[in-house]
This record gives C-alpha cells, structure tokens and sequence, in this order.
C-alpha cells in the first residue's frame, strides 16, 4: 500500500545535527500515522517519535524529548526527523514507519507492532 525510503544518515560528532528523510510512494500519505524506530547493534528496536494524520499530534520517547523533532508535509509524500545535539548513545539504524489509521487506539502510536509498513532504514553513526 505504501513504500517507504528513508535518506539523511551518516556520521557525525557528538553535538551536532542530522534531519532525516522519509519518502512515501503509493497510497497518500495523509493516510497513515507515521513514526521512527532506531536499532542499535545488539539491542531491540525502539520507539523515537510518532506524528498524526495532519500533524497536530506528536509524541517523543524521553531520551530524545528536546533535542528531536518530528514533522511530516503530506504535499511532499515525506515525514522528517530534525535530530540536534546528537550523543554517541543515538548510534543506530533509524527506521522509518507507516500504520494506517483503521484499528489504531489513538492518532499516534509508540508501539511497532502497531505499524505496517517500513523503510530500508537508516545508519547514524554519532562519534564521541
């Protein structure tokens, strides 16, 4: 219904910035709750932030609260993540996903089971 390509990773130093792109294709993207993933080496997928249809509706997890920011143009088919002041500890593989609305308890969604589609994903690699 939806294919998604995330771009914008690459190596940066501690304290710096990286805006992450995902471009959507197929089924418009007004349709969808979008969200970013990130998994490091080793670790188990974990939640970054969600946005709602029409991007009223944001939501972070704590480690990032204040340093990323989520946004999505439905025009442009493309969700972004602004990420400042980046620490080592954001080192990981950064995926991009989509769930369509139909059967979602809220207008945003922190759980990965909850999202249907996603993207190749991403590297960010933050150096000390």
């Amino acid at each position: 219904q939806v294919q998604l390509v995330e771009s914008g990773g690459g190596l940066v130093q501690a304290g710096g910035s990286l805006r992450l792109s995902c471009a959507a294709s197929g089924r418009t993207l007004s349709s969808y709750v979008m969200g970013w993933f990130r998994q490091a080496p080793g670790k188990e997928r974990e939640f970054v932030s969600t946005i709602s249809r029409n991007s009223g509706i944001k939501s972070y997890t704590d480690s990032v609260k204040g340093r990323f920011t989520i946004s999505r143009d439905n025009a442009k088919n493309t969700v972004y993540l602004q990420m400042n002041s980046l620490k080592p500890e954001d080192t990981a593989v950064y995926y991009c996903a989509a769930a369509l609305s139909e059967g979602l308890r809220s207008v945003v969604s922190r759980l990965s089971g909850e999202y249907g589609y996603w993207g190749q994903g991403t590297q960010v690699t933050v150096s000390s």
